[in-house]
């Protein structure tokens, strides 16, 4: 590539130049919200149009040559990155990380390359293979002993604790004669073992009288110095503490040390350790026994690592502001999904979630006050109103069939049915009624959904928030309780719209010149007659709450993936799923309401209370009449609640404020090992398709492999405000 002329250069390999991420924006693409452009993933990334690219490029190539235009290294990383400030910077390192691009190596970014390199961003290995080509200094697709050594010797590591490399580990990469070139797949091996050799050989600096043990002291300057990325700052404070087992001890031994590098390494297998143990509750205690056996059974962690994971555990729970003292004892011997959060370091590039707002009502917990709750209120209300009002409308017409099927009289009392079963309900109305027809009563329908879904939603998180312990358990009596509180208080807000809507619905069943609207049918009914058929309205959503509530919590813990995190097509079928028994066992307190509330036609029976039309259906229709309308309510209730809680979920992660509470069930903005820190967040709006991973990439080659660059001038000290 190095020959290649200006003007026609080209990027990087051809099958690296894809957009692997296009097939989840088709997996979305049926979803009445989505998320393809708010939460995407690498490897999962919308590639960015070529002429969006070409607009960001021209805007930041400042180099023009026989009328093209080129990005300098500094252009790339420091103008359109941002990752190394334009004052007082270090020039080898801006040189280094722009050849990363510039894959001609001729000091110039083309325009293909940098398009080029978007396309690299969008695949899952993208940090490898961004580490890869930082390495590949000339650009010829494999990795020599010189340009590895030209790398390694410039970061800050090597110049803190220089590497030996006339070493055996440098000899069996590179041969004996250090002459073998390195492949990609060979060079990612390469850059695993490097860190686990260069902590072994500072061990052995460090172990002057071949003892086999070092103090602890040492031991926390080698992890801070080599394994610094692999450490989050709880753990970087209790290194000492954890060099003994907690004990206070000054000396380390080689297999803890070994132990402690090697439970660092695997804390995803930990986490798979631990779901295998819990069944994949996040929030059940597991003890040491139990994890050893879990262990046994999947894994290879050796004693030793458990027996510093637990201890690495107490020591964060007694350092942490979070636990209170007399919550100690309770957390000894026993761990949490969230303890090995705490140990982990953060995932960068898992899960990307650019949202439509982000607000911060207040800056901790302690300053919640009245007002601030009230707001929190109304945003979960306003979110479950438009959550409903797109469920309802969805799937409205399949309402409509159902409401007829119910009401349809079946007895010796009734002349010749209208409908023989739903499907032949939904073509009559078409036929004789018209598309809109299928839509009647549907204001009215919209303006209860508002009361109806924002007070069911708000009233089942504010419920389960009481019965929800410190570590986020809620026993399953809570989650009933909950739900059953959430359908009860429904029911003075909706009744008086359900009864409206239902008459309107079955209106046009019968030929008629006068015109019925829902105003017309208030003022028949009067203040009171709204509330007919409350006690069955009761009956129906109290049941049905308790029933759905829970069983979409479980079912979306269930289909959510390893880090806990919920993709919008499992959202949805979780809330589908619930749906069906929520809906089909409170069906024959559905038919008693709807027999109550609707008109009685000439010769039908009339019903004075729930009692009474139980009796008098079983008595005229069978039990079989209890379930009429069934199939056709299961249909609508099943994705009206999936799409109701898709939405309302989705409108959480859009449209972001914290409050400082505790946030609504299933709201998934703090995922477990997903989420971009603050410090690496790209503010720049150009950082569009792959660049929007580019600079958590970037800071992944540090945080994850420890190949730390100076970003300043030798020397120079950037001045870091007070915290």
């Amino acid at each position: 590539m190095a020959d290649c002329r200006r003007g026609r250069k080209v990027g990087i390999n051809k099958q690296d130049d894809h957009g692997p991420g296009m097939n989840v924006a088709q997996w979305l693409k049926g979803l009445l919200f989505t998320e393809a452009q708010c939460l995407e993933s690498a490897g999962y990334l919308k590639r960015a149009s070529t002429e969006q690219l070409q607009e960001i490029f021209n805007k930041y190539a400042s180099e023009e040559v026989n009328g093209v235009k080129y990005m300098r290294a500094g252009d790339f990383i420091q103008r359109y990155l941002r990752f190394i400030p334009e004052k007082d910077f270090n020039e080898e390192s801006v040189k280094l990380l722009g050849g990363i691009i510039d894959t001609s190596k001729d000091g110039l970014i083309s325009f293909p390359e940098f398009q080029a390199f978007e396309g690299l961003l969008c695949v899952p290995d993208a940090l490898y293979k961004t580490a890869f080509q930082l390495f590949d200094t000339n650009g010829n697709g494999m990795v020599s002993f010189e340009e590895f050594v030209e790398v390694v010797r410039k970061t800050t590591l090597h110049q803190r604790m220089p590497f030996n490399f006339d070493g055996n580990f440098i000899k069996l990469y590179f041969g004996k004669d250090k002459k073998r070139l390195i492949s990609y797949s060979e060079f990612s091996q390469l850059l695993h073992d490097f860190h686990e050799v260069y902590a072994m050989e500072a061990f052995r600096k460090s172990d002057k009288d071949g003892s086999g043990f070092i103090s602890a002291l040492d031991f926390q300057d080698i992890m801070v110095s080599i394994k610094s990325h692999l450490l989050t700052k709880d753990v970087k404070s209790n290194l000492v503490a954890a060099a003994s087992g907690g004990t206070g001890g000054q000396r380390v031994s080689f297999p803890y040390f070994m132990a402690f590098n090697s439970l660092l390494n695997n804390m995803e297998l930990i986490k798979r350790i631990y779901l295998n143990a819990t069944g994949g509750n996040r929030n059940q205690e597991v003890t040491k026994e139990e994890f050893l056996h879990s262990a046994q059974m999947m894994s290879q962690i050796t004693p030793l690592e458990v027996d510093i994971l637990f201890v690495l555990c107490h020591l964060l729970h007694q350092t942490s502001i979070s636990v209170s003292h007399e919550d100690h004892h309770s957390w000894f011997g026993r761990i949490v999904y969230s303890d090995l959060q705490a140990i982990a370091p953060e995932q960068y590039f898992k899960q990307i979630t650019n949202r439509l707002a982000e607000i911060k009502a207040v800056s901790s917990p302690e300053e919640r006050g009245a007002l601030i709750q009230v707001l929190e209120s109304a945003y979960r209300f306003t979110l479950g109103a438009l959550a409903g009002a797109v469920g309802a409308t969805a799937v409205y017409p399949i309402d409509l069939v159902k409401t007829r099927m119910q009401n349809q009289r079946s007895g010796s009392f009734v002349g010749e049915l209208m409908y023989r079963n739903s499907m032949d309900c939904f073509k009559k109305v078409i036929r004789h009624e018209g598309a809109t027809g299928l839509y009647r009563g549907l204001v009215p329908q919209l303006m209860g959904v508002a009361p109806e879904k924002a007070i069911k939603l708000t009233v089942n998180d504010l419920v389960r928030d009481k019965f929800t312990d410190k570590k986020g358990n809620i026993p399953l009596w809570g989650e009933i309780l909950s739900g059953a509180c959430a359908g009860g208080s429904q029911v003075i807000f909706t009744n008086p719209l359900e009864i409206v809507k239902i008459r309107l619905q079955v209106a046009g069943e019968i030929a008629s010149t006068t015109k019925i609207s829902a105003l017309s049918v208030v003022k028949e009914l009067g203040f009171f007659g709204l509330y007919k058929g409350a006690k069955a309205c009761f009956l129906r959503d109290i049941p049905f709450s308790a029933i759905y509530f829970p069983a979409y919590a479980h079912t979306k813990a269930k289909l959510a993936d390893e880090n806990g995190y919920n993709h919008p097509l499992t959202l949805l079928l979780a809330g589908a799923i619930a749906g069906i028994p929520a809906a089909s066992l409170v069906t024959p307190a559905d038919v008693i309401k709807t027999r109550l509330q609707v008109v009685a036609r000439q010769g039908q029976t009339t019903y004075t209370g729930v009692i009474d039309a139980f009796g008098k259906i079983m008595r005229e229709e069978g039990p079989r009449a209890f379930w009429k309308g069934s199939v056709a309510r299961v249909c609508r209730s099943s994705p009206q609640f999936g799409v109701t809680l898709l939405t309302y979920e989705i409108l959480q992660r859009l449209f972001y404020v914290d409050f400082g509470g505790t946030r609504p069930t299933g709201s998934e903005l703090n995922v477990p090992a997903v989420g971009i820190a603050d410090e690496v967040k790209s503010t720049n709006p150009d950082h569009i398709g792959g660049y929007q991973v580019a600079l958590p990439i970037f800071q992944g080659i540090e945080s994850k492999f420890g190949l730390c660059l100076p970003k300043f001038k030798t020397g120079f000290i950037p001045v870091t405000p007070p915290s």
